[in-house]
C-alpha cells in the first residue's frame, strides 16, 4: 500500500468489499486514493470506462509511472458532447495522456455514465464518482471497491465490448493549423483555464 490506502479490505464469504466515500470533511481524497494506489501496484493492464475524465497531477504521474513498467493503461471515455467544461477541458489532457502512451477512447453508441475500473482481472470498483474535478473537490460520491477475479473478470469482459464500440480519440492534432484546428484549441484552453480558475477559488491546484 505505497500510499496508505487500504484497496484491499477483509473477505467476506470469498469476496472483498469496500464502500468509499467522498465528501467535503472527512473524505475528501478517499476515491481518488482508492484509485491511487490500485494504479501504482498495477501490473498487467488498466481499464477505466467513464463519462468524464480530467485527472489531476496525482493521477497523471501514477498512471505514466504504471505504462513505464509495462503496464497497459485504456481509458473509455463518452463521446457525445454534454458538458461544455469537462468535455473540453479534458481534450488537453488527452493529449498529454496518449503521449505517454495511454490509450483514449470515445465511446460512439450513445452517452456513457459507467463509473467503473478494472485492474489485473482481480481489483475493481463501480460507483458514481468520475475522475475530474468537480468530482473529486466538489460533489458528495461513493464507490465500492471489490477484490474478487470472477467480479473483475466479468467487468473486464463488459468493458472489452465497450471498447470493440468505441474509437481512438481524436484531439485535432493532425489539424492544429487549420482554422477548425485553432478553433478547437481555443475552445480547450478556455475550458481548461476555467476549469483551474473554479479549483483555485475552492482553494485546490490542478
Amino acid at each position: 500500500m505505497p500510499y496508505g490506502f487500504d484497496t484491499n479490505p477483509p473477505e467476506v464469504d470469498g469476496v472483498a468489499a469496500r464502500l468509499v466515500l467522498r465528501d467535503n470533511v472527512l473524505h475528501r481524497n478517499d476515491i481518488e486514493w482508492a484509485y491511487i494506489d490500485a494504479m501504482a501496484q498495477a501490473q498487467t493492464d488498466i481499464v477505466i470506462a467513464m463519462a468524464y475524465f480530467v485527472p489531476g497531477a496525482r493521477l497523471r504521474r501514477v498512471m505514466r509511472a504504471a505504462v513505464r513498467r509495462g503496464v497497459r493503461v485504456h481509458v473509455i471515455v463518452q463521446g457525445r458532447y454534454e458538458n461544455f467544461m469537462q468535455f473540453r477541458a479534458a481534450r488537453p489532457i488527452y493529449k498529454r495522456l496518449m503521449a505517454s502512451g495511454i490509450r483514449v477512447s470515445h465511446y460512439q453508441p450513445s452517452a456513457l455514465h459507467a463509473k467503473v475500473a478494472v485492474m489485473d482481472g482481480q481489483w475493481a470498483t463501480v460507483g458514481s464518482s468520475n475522475l475530474d474535478p468537480l468530482s473529486l473537490l466538489l460533489a458528495k460520491e461513493a464507490n465500492v471497491v471489490i477484490t474478487d477475479r470472477k467480479f473483475a473478470g466479468d467487468l473486464h469482459e463488459r468493458l472489452q465490448l465497450v471498447l470493440s464500440q468505441s474509437q481512438p480519440v481524436d484531439v485535432g492534432l493532425g489539424r492544429a493549423s487549420s482554422v477548425l484546428g485553432l478553433w478547437d484549441r481555443v475552445l480547450d484552453g478556455l475550458a481548461f483555464a476555467l476549469m483551474r480558475v473554479a479549483l483555485w477559488l475552492t482553494g485546490n491546484r490542478y
